[in-house]
């Protein structure tokens, strides 16, 4: 019988909101991989009022329910009380996974550092988040034991703006493989999810999705859509994509242009350039999307664009290709690191490459079925299950400082 050496683990879920999207994904994915593992005891330390959602996603953990609802209270209590919890835990390495630690906690700490915009793009936040985060990330680069980025470019954009005094582990993202793959679960269920998708006074309607044959790429009425996946921000640089739209939706009379995700700050940007268009009964505002949607809608579309200035990881870009979906995204990025070949790549900000790309797409000059296989293959490779072994080797790493 093999004894596996459990490392007793903390993992701070607090910062994790309802509708978790990007880094919450991230967090929640990461707990659900760790729970399934026989080389970690893990902790799951939540907020008071969250404890049932995080008893299901990760069962054979801990959950204590003991951090404030309110984010001041909570980056407070960080400091002052999760220490002491740690402490009467036993816990041998606490994760930050989202830029801040307890900074006189006893436990190593283990931080992740998603990017480095609040350095690189500054005007891209909310300046208290700004002057909050800038702060977090130089404190966890000084003093946790090991740093996780989620991308060889974000770990050199931390090692240029911060002194790293602590070790440096590069994890890539995973993608839920279950949920993300280019068939369809059963015959016409893309077609029912999509129908969920209320636009107005009509609904989204899906064709069956590219699993299904013949319906790829339209909508229920054979209208050929373009899809955007994300939360309307700054960074993603829609604008650019709804004026790339606008220059050559005349020579695609029928297509549409889908903008599936919540209002951010900053979100009025979108509306502007919406109406500056002149296209506004052809670019679709779905609102914030389930989960379980966005699949279809990555299935069902003529191409996936995610035209984002600046990404940590951009893991919308990887589950596009997870699907089976045609990608078009930025070049010299985090996404390009990912997806290397299998996407079509555009200089970030350039909307006139971009037009061209999205005028290819809407023409059917996608990429061919070996460039689409080449990113199923990457997609496959990306499992949360291997994120989480890095995560282990960052852990481990962490406990022996």
């Amino acid at each position: 019988v093999t004894v596996v050496d459990r490392l007793h683990l903390s993992l701070d879920v607090t910062a994790v909101p309802t509708n978790p999207v990007g880094a919450g994904q991230y967090t929640l994915q990461l707990a659900q991989a760790l729970d399934q593992r026989p080389d970690v005891e893990l902790l799951v330390v939540a907020r008071r009022r969250d404890g049932s959602r995080w008893r299901a996603v990760a069962p054979g953990s801990g959950v204590v329910t003991v951090a404030p609802e309110l984010r001041p209270l909570r980056l407070a209590w960080e400091q002052i009380r999760l220490p002491v919890l740690l402490k009467h835990q036993t816990v041998e390495v606490h994760h930050g996974p989202h830029y801040t630690m307890p900074e006189h906690s006893k436990v190593p700490a283990v931080v992740t550092i998603h990017d480095l915009s609040f350095f690189e793009a500054p005007q891209w936040h909310e300046r208290s988040k700004v002057l909050l985060f800038q702060r977090a990330i130089r404190v966890a680069a000084r003093r946790a034991a090991v740093v996780v980025c989620p991308s060889q470019a974000t770990a050199d954009e931390l090692a240029r703006w911060c002194r790293v005094d602590g070790d440096v582990v590069v994890a890539h993202h995973g993608v839920d493989l279950d949920r993300f793959r280019p068939v369809e679960s059963a015959p016409g269920s893309d077609a029912a999810l999509l129908s969920e998708l209320e636009i107005g006074s009509t609904r989204v309607r899906g064709s069956g999705g590219a699993g299904a044959g013949g319906g790829a790429g339209r909508l229920g009425d054979g209208t050929p859509f373009l899809v955007f996946v994300g939360t309307l921000e700054p960074r993603k640089d829609v604008p650019t994509l709804v004026h790339a739209f606008a220059r050559v939706a005349g020579r695609h009379p029928e297509a549409r242009l889908v903008l599936a995700g919540g209002a951010g700050w900053g979100a009025s940007q979108v509306e502007e350039a919406v109406a500056a268009s002149g296209m506004r009964s052809r670019i679709i505002r779905t609102g914030y999307v389930k989960d379980d949607i966005i699949p279809a809608l990555f299935r069902a579309a003529v191409a996936v664009v995610y035209p984002a200035l600046y990404e940590g990881f951009g893991l919308p870009a990887l589950e596009a290709m997870a699907c089976g979906a045609p990608l078009i995204t930025s070049s010299g990025s985090a996404m390009e690191e990912v997806t290397g070949d299998s996407a079509t790549l555009v200089p970030p900000g350039d909307v006139v490459a971009l037009s061209e790309a999205l005028d290819g797409a809407l023409a059917g000059d996608g990429p061919d079925a070996e460039r689409r296989r080449r990113g199923l293959d990457i997609a496959a490779r990306h499992t949360w299950a291997a994120s989480a072994s890095k995560h282990m080797e960052a852990y481990r790493l962490a406990a022996r400082s």
